[in-house]
């Protein structure tokens, strides 16, 4: 994610995704462009120059570049040499949210955009949330969202309580989304769902955490009253919430994480949208004091490996995965060999 849609206007905006300096601006028709935020001749940041229509003046000797990545203009010559260009990424606009692919262009697959079908569904309720900046590497901030077990330690008034501590965590790595959940029957409804579910009594809750590979996280929890003796499948009864995190890498040591909500309740009430919102910021910043001790503690000498508990599953499959993709990106495969002198027999 490159960030909302509110915050790319007509203005020149700078960003940076994976060590990459970008600059963001929506052309007059609406559609937004990327470029790389480097002028090719003296190399100061596009984003230091100025917009003139549908194009970036660079700031230094005026070398004009539009939404494509093209010079169009070299003051003081009719011709323009072939290295003066700047890189272009590829721009989807859904739901409020700006997503950017940074590899390949020609590998840029816009069906595999997360999404959702509640998205478009008048008995739901999209609230865009906010955004923490964060200072730790992006694994840690992602796995810790396929991470029910901290939720009881970390957020103990908010969003979990002891009464989860030792309810067992259900984890699947079978298909490409890493899931892990597990539900809280016949116990107290926790600080959230106090505020929000208006219960009287005890209630079933449930968190299903969901990865999207790289750094997407969907958690899906909520409450029922324990009496309807609910199933999974019909978790819709209940006070239902997504709580959609989009990761996006800034630096080797820096995230930012934006976040969102769907909900099957209090649709259309702002008011309690802003109280959500108001609670969220709590566990989130819980979760960033987490983050930002254990990454400052993994910049230092390592005197022994860190242990693995039975809790770690999620996590250590994510990283796994994540690894065997940056492998994969390592090389190039040129497919089956043609008039091949090598023969494999296994």
């Amino acid at each position: 994610m490159a960030g909302w849609s509110k915050n790319f206007g007509q203005d020149l905006t700078a960003i940076e995704i994976t060590g990459q300096k970008l600059v963001l601006f929506r052309e007059n028709t609406g559609s937004v462009k990327a470029l790389e935020d480097r002028c090719p001749h003296r190399l100061l940041p596009l984003s230091m120059g100025k917009r003139i229509g549908d194009t970036i003046q660079c700031g230094y000797h005026g070398m004009t570049f539009n939404g494509s990545g093209q010079c169009v203009r070299v003051p003081g010559q009719n011709n323009t040499p072939k290295s003066a260009y700047v890189q272009t990424f590829p721009i989807e606009e859904r739901y409020g949210v700006v997503w950017i692919w940074m590899g390949d262009p020609d590998h840029a697959n816009p069906s595999s955009i997360f999404d959702l079908p509640e998205f478009s569904d008048s008995d739901w309720h999209t609230h865009h949330g906010g955004e923490l900046h964060i200072k730790s590497n992006y694994l840690n901030v992602a796995e810790n969202l396929v991470d029910p077990a901290h939720v009881s330690f970390v957020h103990p008034t908010t969003l979990g309580s002891a009464a989860s501590e030792n309810v067992p965590v259900h984890v699947s790595t079978n298909g490409p989304v890493i899931s892990a959940w597990r539900w809280i029957r016949n116990s107290a409804p926790v600080g959230f769902f106090q505020k929000f579910g208006g219960f009287s009594g005890n209630v079933d809750r449930w968190h299903y955490y969901d990865l999207h590979l790289p750094s997407t996280a969907m958690i899906d929890f909520g409450s029922i009253d324990t009496a309807l003796n609910c199933r999974e499948e019909h978790r819709n009864r209940g006070v239902r919430i997504f709580a959609l995190h989009f990761v996006t890498p800034v630096t080797e040591e820096y995230t930012i994480d934006y976040w969102m909500h769907l909900r099957n309740t209090a649709v259309g009430d702002e008011i309690a949208s802003e109280q959500m919102d108001s609670m969220f910021q709590v566990a989130f910043c819980e979760d960033k004091a987490i983050l930002e001790a254990v990454h400052e503690q993994e910049k230092r000498p390592q005197k022994r490996r860190p242990i693995r508990i039975a809790i770690d599953k999620a996590p250590s499959v994510y990283r796994k995965r994540i690894r065997d993709l940056i492998a994969a990106e390592s090389t190039e495969d040129l497919g089956e060999p043609v008039d091949a002198v090598f023969i494999q027999h296994d």
